[in-house]
């Protein structure tokens, strides 16, 4: 085992001793009080399966068959959760035909940051993620069921699935992906419209053209964002069945692993001698595996967040610092837009998930010591799926790339750290992605331009106010102050600045999610001008340096006339009505900082005292 890995891993499991033992205790004494359906009144039973065949009447009545919860986060608005409509019935019949029974425990919503990017519905999108955590706990908590799957993909549905299964640690869960779409448009041509359009050179109707053809079938988007992300985290932690999360959807391949990943949800349940519930996957070691794999493969910002959360839920504490020196000793593997042209199509025609599997556990970057809901160890995901005369297989998958622009070996890779660095200064806390830098670190010193809101970038862009070395600061974007929403429409006009052979960056206590790309920044920034951090004393003009060679994210203003500046008190009232949000005030409210996740469901009768 790598030894700064070990090291990371030991340090993490000290630390959560105590809250580790706590869930672990919690979730045995909901193992020996469930599922409730053998001890439910007449009439509660009858309720349970009122709707049911006689067949599944039957089995339900003779608690020895197992009763498979199904969750989904299904519509047929977003393209990658679309495919699940006919989910549902497809697993109800791969149960029953093992002599099982499959119910449809509950909906979870699922909104996309790319429909709503820079419209008010975005101040809802990391919230989302609490909420279906929420929707999930609701699902289960009928208590009938033995197992649970999970039907979810995209940026904050699979950790808010993540957060209510943990919460039912007990019941052993199978995430069932759905498969990226096909590749259209390459993304190097798509970003290069969308700087044109940025500049005015194309207009609106040939930048709706080429976003259509990017995004243009049912399934996941195949750039490498927070979805794709999900599934590679989410695999990494044993939660997939072994190459299942880049099979395109409406394959033949795609349906028979839903159909096996039904059958196996049966197979760890307490009525069998397998029994491998959530709560005994999704350990310190597991969560340090999918750390890796999101480090090796430059994947999504968003989970500096997403993973403290989840890991919280387990019992687990975790810090940027551990991602930080975790992506020290992780060399960077792969190339994935935005940190590369190519698609995740590409990466799995390069060799993918196998091929990653294979790399990290030769280079002993990854705990095979492990859980999953295969059986113990990781040798089975080197594996890759396949059909054979109709029958579901799995053979060795790729010993070596099939195309080394896109994945690299660990002895020669892209970079040698997995390109996430954490900054820390008097302006606060932050985290960077540096694998789709230009160079291998950035160090800028220029003058700060200040923005209350996203909205008002693109007026100062157009008006060439922004014609200039400078590091942007967008504040007021956190949890508390309007939600953390997406600011990935800021990428195109400071791309086009950095072109212009301007440096820039940005700084903000707001989200730049996986899509985060060359332009530099620091982003999460912690504490937020809205809870009193140094951003809100930023005044246009003041010289900020972002160093990620020395970790400085620094306000070069003298402490003697920060101390006298009175913070900026910034009206949010445009963020806090219409759309919806005046109903989440009161998730505002309780947010932890992005450090501790963004998280309102850790919040405690005691800290309301």
């Amino acid at each position: 085992m790598n030894n700064q890995i070990a090291e990371v891993t030991q340090r993490i499991i000290e630390r959560s001793k105590d809250t580790r033992k706590a869930y672990l205790a919690k979730i045995d004494r909901a193992r020996r009080q469930g599922p409730h359906r053998g001890v439910l009144s007449c009439g509660n039973l009858a309720h349970g399966f009122a709707a049911c065949g006689t067949e599944d009447k039957s089995d339900l009545r003779s608690m020895t068959k197992a009763n498979i919860a199904i969750v989904s986060a299904y519509n047929d608005m977003l393209s990658a959760h679309q495919p699940y409509e006919t989910y549902p019935a497809a697993i109800k019949e791969a149960v029953k035909e093992i002599g099982s029974v499959a119910q449809f425990a509950g909906g979870v919503p699922a909104m996309c940051d790319g429909v709503t990017q820079g419209n008010p519905g975005m101040d809802l999108s990391l919230m989302s993620r609490d909420v279906i955590a929420q929707g999930t706990a609701v699902a289960l908590s009928h208590n009938m069921f033995d197992a649970a799957v999970m039907l979810g993909i995209c940026d904050k549905i699979v950790p808010g699935l993540l957060l209510g299964s943990l919460s039912f640690g007990h019941l052993p869960t199978v995430f069932i992906p759905a498969g990226p779409m096909p590749s259209g448009l390459p993304n190097k041509e798509k970003a290069r419209i969308r700087q044109e359009f940025a500049e005015g050179k194309v207009g609106r109707d040939a930048l709706l053209e080429a976003e259509s053809q990017s995004y243009h079938s049912a399934g996941t988007c195949t750039f490498y964002g927070t979805a794709n992300s999900n599934q590679l985290v989410v695999e990494t932690m044993g939660l997939h069945l072994p190459g299942a999360s880049f099979v395109n959807p409406g394959t033949p391949l795609r349906d028979a692993l839903t159909k096996a990943a039904s059958v196996q949800s049966t197979r760890l349940t307490d009525l069998t001698d397998n029994y491998m519930p959530i709560g005994h996957i999704v350990d310190e070691k597991a969560i340090v595996n999918g750390l890796v794999a999101l480090l090796a493969t430059g994947g999504s910002t968003n989970h500096t967040m997403h993973l403290i959360a989840v890991a919280r839920a387990a019992g687990i504490l975790l810090n940027w610092d551990d991602f930080s020196q975790i992506s020290n000793a992780t060399p960077l593997l792969t190339r994935i837009y935005p940190n590369g042209s190519a698609d995740i199509n590409h990466f799995t025609a390069a060799g993918g998930m196998a091929l990653l599997f294979r790399q990290l556990l030769d280079a002993g970057l990854l705990h095979n010591d492990v859980n999953t809901i295969c059986g113990h160890g990781l040798e089975r995901y080197t594996q890759e799926p396949r059909l054979e005369d109709g029958e579901l297989v799995w053979r060795d998958g790729a010993t070596q790339s099939h195309d080394k622009e896109v994945v690299a070996t660990v002895d020669n890779p892209f970079k040698p750290d997995g390109g996430l660095s954490v900054l820390d200064g008097n302006l606060g806390r932050a985290v960077i992605k540096t694998s789709a830098l230009r160079t291998p670190h950035c160090r800028i010193k220029a003058p700060a331009v200040v923005f209350e809101d996203q909205f008002e970038l693109d007026a100062a862009f157009k008006n060439g106010d922004l014609n200039k070395d400078c590091i942007v600061v967008v504040r007021f974007q956190g949890p508390s102050a309007i939600g953390m929403p997406e600011l990935h429409s800021l990428t195109p006009p400071l791309g086009v600045l950095q072109d212009r052979g301007y440096k820039v960056a940005l700084v903000t206590d707001g989200r730049m999610s996986g899509a985060s790309g060359k332009v530099p920044a620091a982003i999460h920034v912690t504490p937020e001008a809205f809870n009193g951090g140094l951003l809100a004393k930023v005044q246009n003009g003041d010289m900020i340096e972002l160093n990620t060679e020395t970790g400085a994210l620094s306000l070069c203003v003298d402490e003697q006339e920060l101390d006298a500046r009175e913070a900026v008190i910034a009206n949010l009232d445009n963020h806090h009505e219409g759309m919806g949000r005046e109903m989440f005030g009161g998730m505002r409210a309780v947010l932890t900082g992005a450090e501790e996740g963004a998280c309102s469901l850790f919040y405690t009768q005691e800290q309301a005292l």
